[in-house]
């Protein structure tokens, strides 16, 4: 029969093995966690540069009353409130697509679509992380006044909001 100090000492040596190996996983994990934090930095900044190639947007639209000024639309820019006279372009190319299908199609007078029928409608494949995206992109268009949200989940376009106004 084993002593007892022997069997401590086996499961010790044990334990401390385990922790050694996921220490080494999870070193090897973080360094690839900031590669992609280093290329999702790089490519924000090289999409933010201008291009020069591009057609130039008026630099105002006439929003109700008042004159606003257009910035370049670029992912991550920041999303205005929808004001009367004020179109969808305004907003960044995802944020437009979202409008766009659906000012054309089932989104329109009062028609909802979810959010993986939308992730689908965009051309994305219905998978969690890109119909969390689209969720996440409809809820901002639906705070800020571009979208009509009367169920958690699904997206309407409220009439006079579609893409020729």
């Amino acid at each position: 029969m084993p002593s007892v100090m022997g069997l401590l000492e086996e499961r010790e040596r044990a334990a401390r093995q385990r922790v050694e190996a996921l220490q080494g996983r999870a070193a090897g994990s973080k360094a690839l966690w900031e590669r992609f934090v280093i290329a999702s930095e790089t490519v924000g900044e090289v999409l933010a540069e201008p291009r020069g190639d591009e057609d130039v947007a008026p630099p105002f639209v006439v929003a109700g009353q008042r004159r606003v000024q257009v910035r370049q639309t670029v992912p991550g820019s920041v999303k205005p409130h929808w004001e009367e006279g004020l179109g969808p372009a305004v907003l960044a190319p995802d944020y437009q697509r979202i409008m766009e299908v659906l000012a054309s199609g089932n989104g329109m007078r009062g028609e909802r679509m979810d959010c993986r029928q939308l992730a689908a409608a965009v051309g994305l494949e219905p998978v969690p992380a890109k119909v969390e995206g689209v969720r996440s992109k409809a809820k901002r268009l639906a705070a800020r006044g571009w979208l009509a949200e009367e169920r958690p989940g699904l997206f309407s376009v409220p009439v006079g909001r579609g893409i020729g106004s």
